[in-house]
This record gives C-alpha cells, sequence and structure tokens, in this order.
C-alpha cells in the first residue's frame, strides 16, 4: 500500500474513534459476531452498503486494543481485500484467513473485526458545508480449536453467580465465574427478586476460565426472599436466549 495512503487512512480512523455523532454508518456487517472454527481455512464477513453513496472501507483484525491501526493491530489473520471501494447499494464479501500462529487449543481465543468507513469527499458547494464523519465498527471474533470440550450451552449451563460488593465499594454486583472453556456474551445481567428485576445495566462478557463482576444499579443491600441472577446470553447468531439461575453462598 502507498504509505502516504496509509497514514491518511490511519490520521483518519484516529479522529474517527475520537469522535462522535448523531449519525449512522451506512455500510452494515452481516452479523453482530463471528464465529472462526480452526479447521476452516478462512470465513467470510459480508459488508452492504445501505446508502446510495460510495465509500473507502478498510478492515483488519486486533487482539483487544481499541486503538490499534492497520499498521498496529496485532492478530493471527489476513484480511482479503484490505481495502476497497463499495458503491451504493452493493454488497462485499471480505475473506478472514486464520495465519496459523500459535493459539490455545483448550479455549476459544477472542479477537476483534475493525471496519473503517470513509465516506466520499464532498463535490458541491452545499454539502461542503456538512461536517462528515468516518465511521469504524467493531465486533468479536471467537476463534474455536478443533475438539473443543463442551459446547457454548453447556458453558452457560455450567456458570456460577454469587451477590458481591461492587468493586467501587458501594453497592452490590453479581459475579459470575465461567469454567468451561467458551466466551460468553450478555445482553442483560440483573437480579430476580420476587418484586422484579434490579440492578440491570446492560450486558457484558465472561472469557473462559474467567471471573466477571457486573456491579447492579441502585442495589445497595441484598433484597429479601429468594434471589437468582436473571440475564440474556446472545448465541453464535446474535439472538438472545433469556435465563435465570439461583445464587451460589
Amino acid at each position: 500500500m502507498n504509505p502516504l495512503i496509509r497514514c491518511g487512512l490511519a490520521a483518519v480512523m484516529s479522529i474517527a474513534c475520537m469522535l462522535a455523532a448523531p449519525a449512522q454508518a451506512s455500510v452494515v456487517i452481516g452479523g453482530t459476531r463471528v464465529v472462526y472454527p480452526a479447521q476452516d481455512q478462512e470465513v467470510t464477513l459480508k459488508l452492504n452498503n445501505e446508502s446510495t453513496s460510495p465509500a473507502l472501507i478498510q478492515v483488519w483484525l486486533d487482539d483487544g486494543d481499541e486503538r490499534s491501526t492497520p499498521d498496529t493491530a496485532k492478530a493471527p489473520f489476513n484480511v482479503a481485500p484490505p481495502m476497497f471501494r463499495m458503491d451504493g447499494q452493493t454488497s462485499q464479501a471480505v475473506r478472514l484467513m486464520y495465519t496459523g500462529e500459535a493459539l490455545p487449543t483448550d479455549k476459544e481465543s477472542l479477537f476483534w473485526v475493525n471496519v473503517l468507513e470513509v465516506p466520499p469527499k464532498a463535490d458541491n458547494s452545499s454539502e461542503r458545508n456538512v461536517l462528515q464523519f468516518a465511521f469504524r465498527t467493531r465486533i468479536k471474533l471467537f476463534f474455536r480449536p478443533v475438539g473443543l470440550r463442551g459446547d457454548l450451552a453447556g458453558t452457560v449451563d455450567g456458570l456460577t453467580w454469587s451477590l458481591v460488593d461492587a468493586p467501587a465499594g458501594k453497592g452490590l454486583a453479581l459475579q459470575v465465574r465461567n469454567p468451561g472453556a467458551y466466551h460468553v456474551n450478555f445482553a442483560q445481567v440483573g437480579l430476580k427478586t420476587a418484586q422484579g428485576t434490579l440492578g440491570d445495566q446492560g450486558g457484558g462478557m465472561v472469557a473462559p476460565g474467567a471471573v466477571a463482576v457486573f456491579p447492579l444499579k441502585d442495589v445497595m443491600h441484598r433484597p429479601a426472599g429468594a434471589l437468582q441472577a436473571e440475564f440474556a446470553v446472545i448465541n453464535d447468531f446474535g439472538a438472545l436466549n433469556l435465563l435465570d439461575r439461583p445464587l451460589t453462598p
């Protein structure tokens, strides 16, 4: 890639990371997550340009650094094509290919797919007065080794939940332990009581073999009666499954 083009795109990407606006990207990713089975040579990511205008697209993967650029990102994957023009109302298939570096074989590994959309340059005087933004979208990629023990549903069943002090020392939180080999993603987490569900502040994730803590909004003391963790799990296809589980002491 031409160094000037690369530097220019990196600069635009950095601005896109720092700015926010009440607008939305025109290019939409066909899915909320990517599952990469280790035995596959590649997986395909579909992009759709839902606007009538063209856009310049750049795609790369990183290992969790939100401020990564195509030049600084670290991930054992190649992308084809890594940069391209998308006309309005068109689709593009992007191939993601694992390059074979050693990764854990007893659990999933997490990476992130970045899609940067740069809008076209204004070509008339009225459009030149409109503020334009580049958009970067990041979605998770789960690299799934061959012969991984269990499955996602079994991992969800094996989660253990407990009520603990919030990390900031003010109020309570739900703590979840994941002894399984799969990442579990939540759209919401709350404390289910006889009076209703309390403290839901959205979702999050717990990694394989890890512990995650979800502070409960406005829950300062342990409610009376039987308590359960109530949570919505996001599956491989982006669908939600609302569940509840008893708390461990």
